[in-house]
């Protein structure tokens, strides 16, 4: 799932997209796309954090503060009563990569737990899952036929989360961001466009990594 919207093509007789299907397909998606630059334009700057005792990092939708601890060997950032605890790093820089691996981990753990119920609905085998470092982008799908979600996804509720797999599912049903696709998922999730508001509110607030 991009954290922007794409654009539908239905090919004509000669392989090309159909200039009165292009037409159609841009006047659909106009309104959306303008919310989409305009929502852009607004976007705030990336969330940083200070690897401070009591800073908030969300998982699931939950926030747990961080309890900085000593260093020890064999220590790892962990989840304990309520508090995400961090051996102290050596730099902030390896600290965010720590607890962004810990995101990452945990994630996929999660996510292949959720996928099996999600790829039934939409009529597929379940494929592999992974979530990772996607740079600007919130899901895509592997060459190999596998879905892969940014790591910073997982922080969401639980039913933005499903959002973006059922998103990506459905791009093995039909490509691009067309009615086809748009119809897949709505019988998937009745409730996406609500979601999907939602998403669009909370994605800029998520924390990818960045430290001050």
């Amino acid at each position: 799932m991009g954290w922007a919207a794409g654009t539908a093509r239905r090919p004509g007789a000669d392989g090309r997209a159909a200039p009165a299907a292009v037409a159609r397909a841009v006047r659909t998606r106009l309104p959306r796309l303008v919310r989409e630059l305009r929502r852009r334009r607004a976007r705030p700057d990336e969330p940083a954090k200070e690897l401070v005792g009591g800073t908030g990092f969300a998982y699931l939708g939950r926030r747990h503060r961080l309890k900085p601890l000593p260093p020890a060997g064999g220590r790892r950032v962990r989840l304990h009563r309520g508090w995400l605890e961090l051996p102290r790093p050596h730099t902030t820089g390896e600290g965010a990569r720590r607890i962004a691996q810990w995101h990452a981990v945990c994630g996929t753990r999660r996510l292949a737990a959720w996928l099996p119920s999600h790829a039934s609905r939409v009529g597929l085998p379940v494929p592999s899952v992974e979530a990772c470092d996607l740079g600007p982008r919130g899901g895509a799908l592997g060459q190999d036929g596998g879905t892969m979600v940014h790591r910073a996804v997982p922080r969401l509720p639980p039913p933005l989360v499903d959002l973006v797999l059922v998103h990506e599912l459905c791009h093995l049903r039909a490509a691009g961001h067309g009615a086809a696709f748009r119809r897949q998922v709505r019988l998937v999730l009745p409730d996406a466009d609500a979601r999907e508001e939602l998403f669009a509110e909370a994605e800029p607030e998520l924390w990818r990594g960045a430290v001050r």
